[in-house]
């Protein structure tokens, strides 16, 4: 898969407000009403990730769950990492935010 240029990343994230890009990834903050709640939705986005075998990397903090997504064969953000983020957004709209 072919990493995408600056421009189709910036013309990309307009279609996930909540996503930005960082360091060569795109990443967004979940916030959860309990520990348990963003536990089930890390749960969730890990059985995504594997069916499509692409895997973020993922920082929990308490009830706060950050995502990063790039891939790494590309070296840098592809479509791919949009397509996982669309589902991880698909799979919050099934868990317990704030």
């Amino acid at each position: 898969m072919k990493k995408l240029t600056a421009a189709q990343v910036e013309t990309a994230l307009k279609d996930l407000p909540e996503w930005s890009e960082v360091s060569g990834a795109i990443q967004r903050t979940y916030q959860f009403a309990s520990f348990m709640a963003a536990m089930e939705f890390v749960h969730k986005v890990a059985a995504q990730a594997e069916a499509d075998q692409h895997h973020p990397d993922i920082l929990v903090r308490y009830t706060k769950v950050t995502l990063s997504l790039s891939t790494h064969d590309a070296g840098g953000i592809t479509k791919k990492d949009f397509a996982l983020a669309k589902k991880c957004d698909v799979i919050l709209a099934g868990s317990a935010p704030a």
